[in-house]
């Protein structure tokens, strides 16, 4: 068996629809023997990788690196190797992100961050709200966790590894105690590990009711990203101009939609419930960290600022 009770090698039977296949193909260049030749590869990497000492092989797990980065086998293996390891530097952002965590649960039943019931373009939304995240409460390495643990629970599921993600952040709320929560070091390594470790598709990130000092922050932040991300953010003044984007039949109610914000934390806290062990379970993977044996963290050392003196300083967080 492979990590969290997954076959190691099982035979991946499809359950898409017939509309996410045809996006996989055009979008993904991806068929059934592309994907299995593929799964294959990537196995037998994993196997023959000196480092890698525990690692999900099932295809669930795998196909989110190999749709996120369309089936580049070569790309894919980078990705899950860079996973691997910023989970190990950072535990304080991605290990033992368990739903029954007290202040975890506390800032989900908040509303902070919620996936909405509708999709649009097939698309999942998340949808998160910086006034319901108490910054005189809770740490920037609570905010991390939350986003890494709503993630977690959601990237197995093979429609939104082939159609992407939506985010819309409703920044009313945000203060400057928000902004206290962060150094720029923070911000740079966070957002780092986003773009080049998080098997996702990022495929729209919108923001409104955007204060003077939520902006500056915002703009420091996308003034780090890559082209194709800075092209996929749009902000808003209020919420009637991201109606003309997104429709607002898929919005909480109290955006202009039909389902309660209250009712969407319930339900998605039974899939919390749910996935909660094999969240949990992903704990167990483990690479060894050498910078000797393995050139690409070198690489990582230089991209996320961390020292070369032969040992790895956690990130210190606030």
């Amino acid at each position: 068996m492979g990590l969290g009770g997954h076959q190691e090698t099982d035979v991946y039977i499809s359950t898409l629809p017939e509309e996410e296949k045809k996006r996989a193909l055009d979008e993904l260049r991806e068929d059934d023997n592309v994907r299995e030749q593929s799964l294959q590869q990537m196995r037998e990497w994993i196997n023959k990788h000196p480092n890698i000492k525990k690692c999900r092989t099932d295809a669930p797990f795998l196909l989110r690196f190999l749709r996120t980065k369309k089936f580049s086998v070569p790309q894919a293996c980078e990705m899950l190797e860079r996973y691997l390891t910023i989970r190990q530097l950072y535990p304080q952002w991605f290990r033992n992100l368990d739903s029954e965590d007290k202040d975890l649960a506390e800032i989900i039943e908040a509303g902070y961050l919620v996936p909405l019931l509708d999709r649009e373009d097939g698309r999942l939304v998340l949808f998160s709200c910086a006034g319901k995240f108490d910054p005189h409460k809770y740490t920037s390495a609570h905010m991390v966790r939350v986003h890494s643990l709503v993630t977690e629970a959601l990237m197995d599921e093979e429609v939104n590894q082939i159609n992407g993600y939506t985010y819309i952040n409703d920044e009313s709320g945000f203060q400057m105690a928000h902004i206290s929560l962060w150094s720029l070091t923070d911000v740079r390594n966070i957002l780092r590990c986003i773009q080049n470790t998080t098997p996702m598709r990022h495929k729209a990130n919108h923001f409104l009711n955007i204060s003077s000092s939520a902006i500056r922050l915002i703009e420091f932040a996308v003034s780090l990203l890559n082209e194709k991300l800075k092209n996929r953010i749009f902000m808003y003044k209020s919420v009637d101009e991201l109606y003309q984007k997104v429709s607002k039949k898929i919005l909480p109610k109290e955006y202009g939609g039909s389902v309660p914000m209250s009712e969407l934390v319930q339900k998605f806290k039974v899939l919390l419930k749910d996935r909660r062990e094999a969240i949990l379970a992903l704990d167990d993977m483990y690479i060894e960290i050498d910078e000797k044996t393995c050139p690409l963290i070198s690489e990582m050392n230089e991209e996320l600022g961390i020292g070369l003196d032969g040992s790895f300083k956690r990130l210190t967080v606030d």
